[in-house]
């Protein structure tokens, strides 16, 4: 029974981390927590509760870093159209950034770009 809960509770995390650039919020890690709360000692309601605030304060940090982002590009392209996520999107295509992170990636070997001098 336990190595059914556990692959369950693996190809739930594969699926919520596969594909979204955006964490998966309440549902998918309350659906980790709840398994991985019954797993240890049955605390499925504790484990749920827990992973349903883990992913809301995950996404929280994730928006508010896509904002930060949006500001950033604005800064760079006045006038610029779009909603925070495609300019947050179009900010990592061109610092070389990936979501959920404000520094350049390290493989890509270059340096974050200086901000853009007051006027």
């Amino acid at each position: 029974m336990r190595k059914i809960a556990l692959v369950g509770a693996v190809a739930v995390m594969a699926c919520a981390t596969a594909a979204h650039a955006e964490p998966g919020g309440c549902l998918k890690y309350g659906a980790v927590g709840a398994v991985g709360g019954h797993v240890a000692n049955h605390h499925t309601v504790l484990g749920a509760a827990a992973g349903c605030v883990t992913g809301m304060y995950k996404r929280h940090e994730y928006r508010k870093e896509a904002k930060a982002k949006a500001a950033l590009y604005d800064q760079e392209h006045p006038g610029a159209k779009g909603n925070y996520e495609a300019k947050a999107t179009a900010y990592d295509v061109e610092h070389s950034t990936t979501p959920g992170k404000m520094t350049p990636d390290a493989a890509s070997g270059t340096a974050p770009a200086a901000a853009p001098a007051a006027q």
